[in-house]
């Protein structure tokens, strides 16, 4: 039987390290449990995670866009919050492919499927 994981972020890609973790859980996931429905839902100020051509911040180890990359590459499904992005100014912009813009009804539905959800 699959599990569905859930993975709500709410924070920016870079300032904290919530996204990094949340993405970080994400891949091992996907690394250590290969059938899983893995779905990254991104909110309020984490859309900005699934912007295409990411410069990594001085100071970071890591790039967030390569992160939602590998994610997808794995068949993990990284959506984002469409009121949150039109909210940021950001519906124009296009998205890493694979990422998509979606509804509070489809959070909801996620939500009451998924076996597991863990929040950043």
């Amino acid at each position: 039987m699959t599990q569905k994981i859930l993975i709500l972020i709410n924070d920016a890609p870079y300032g904290t390290d919530k996204a990094y973790n949340a993405l970080h859980l994400a891949m091992q996931i996907q690394k250590d449990y290969e059938n899983t429905d893995l779905c990254v839902f991104l909110m309020a100020d984490a859309v900005p995670c699934a912007l295409p051509n990411q410069d990594t911040p001085n100071g970071y180890s890591y790039n967030i866009e390569r992160m939602v990359r590998a994610v997808i590459l794995k068949n993990g499904k990284v959506k984002l919050c469409g009121s949150c992005v039109t909210d940021r100014g950001l519906k124009e912009l296009k998205l890493i492919e694979g990422a998509e813009c979606r509804t509070m009804k489809e959070l909801t539905q996620l939500t009451m499927e998924c076996d597991k959800m863990v929040t950043f």
